[in-house]
């Protein structure tokens, strides 16, 4: 037998293989890609705008348009930098099992379990959460941070926030987030902007006072680290970070 012929063989038939697998891989992840981002619901010159602005979607565009009111909610800066230490250090891989998070910090934050975590906010040394309207929806502009070091989450800073039961106004469609991007790439995005988030949430500015409302807010997220929120009511256009 010849063994040298033979590991020839071996070795191309084994090549084959990964070249027939990487292409299947090559095929799925298009397929998916295609099933997800589905531009359909931009509208032509939407569409070409695109593409001579080289504007890329990486996100799904959330087809769902629910019925939301504005809310009240009441927010308090409090004294100092509210930088609360931990007496002990908790495991910061737990951010990744929520559920056992919310147990490890439940004694120092009993509503833990009511905030949502941010991974494209959180950054170098500090996790970001943001608190849920109805269970459901965050409140973009809150944030309840967890302060890390050596993989070990250390102090937090707790929002000092009441949000009202009630809605500030009536409850009304919010707008098609394909309608709010639309807009986005034809005014606002930058030459080659990537989109690597869209989700619907709330959003308003923060004050020391009594009552104050946050609107419905489709919240659109750049590689480059810019954000830009649409309200989901008034269609109005908001852009309070940018690198």
């Amino acid at each position: 037998m010849d063994w040298g012929r033979a590991k020839s063989v071996l070795i191309y038939s084994f090549l084959l293989l990964n070249l027939l697998l990487c292409y299947q891989l090559w095929v799925d992840l298009r397929d998916q890609a295609s099933a997800s981002m589905d531009f359909t619901s931009l509208s032509d010159a939407t569409q070409q705008i695109m593409k001579q602005k080289d504007i890329r979607i990486l996100s799904p565009i959330p087809a769902n348009t629910p019925q939301l009111p504005d809310i009240t909610y009441r927010y308090s800066a409090g004294e100092g930098d509210g930088k609360v230490k931990l007496d002990q250090p908790v495991d910061s891989k737990l951010i990744f099992t929520f559920s056992e998070l919310s147990a490890a910090l439940q004694d120092e934050i009993p509503d833990i379990g009511n905030f949502r975590f941010d991974s494209l906010e959180s950054e170098g040394g500090v996790f970001v959460l943001h608190p849920l309207v109805d269970g459901k929806w965050p409140l973009f502009s809150v944030k309840l941070e967890l302060i890390y070091d050596n993989q070990k989450i250390v102090a937090y800073r707790r929002p000092q926030i009441e949000i009202g039961e009630n809605g500030a106004g009536k409850v009304q469609k919010v707008l098609p987030a394909s309608k709010a991007l639309g807009s986005l790439i034809e005014k606002f995005f930058p030459q080659g902007a990537a989109v690597k988030e869209i989700e619907l949430g709330y959003y308003g500015e923060l004050f020391n006072s009594e009552n104050q409302v946050a609107a419905p807010m489709w919240r659109f997220m750049l590689e480059d680290g810019r954000t830009y929120y649409v309200n989901g009511i008034s269609a109005d256009i908001i852009s309070p970070k940018t690198p």
